[in-house]
């Protein structure tokens, strides 16, 4: 079952251990490369366009379990940005 891709609004994340930022990610591509040979035979991909591409696995790289990762919201993705610049400006009380 392919694994969903994170948007810019979602990420990853480990139901098991809570993981947010470490995953093997095993994905099968189908890609058109343009390669670049140059005199002496060695070569360079100057373009790549990806036709297909699908994520078979993730796991977790802290706990190893594979088809526990969920799709969770990203911080700041349409939340309330107001309340940084609240604390950014302070209350303005200050004892003493």
């Amino acid at each position: 079952m392919p694994v969903p891709l994170p948007t810019a609004t979602t990420r990853w994340r480990c139901t098991l251990c809570g993981n947010l930022t470490r995953f093997d990610v095993t994905r099968s591509s189908r890609v058109v490369e343009y390669v670049h040979l140059d005199l002496g035979g060695e070569p360079a991909v100057e373009e790549t366009e990806v036709l297909a591409e699908t994520v078979e696995s993730v796991r977790c790289r802290w706990c190893n379990a594979v088809d526990r990762i969920e799709l969770v919201d990203r911080p700041g993705a349409g939340g309330d940005r107001n309340s940084s610049a609240d604390s950014a400006t302070g209350s303005g009380s200050a004892s003493g």
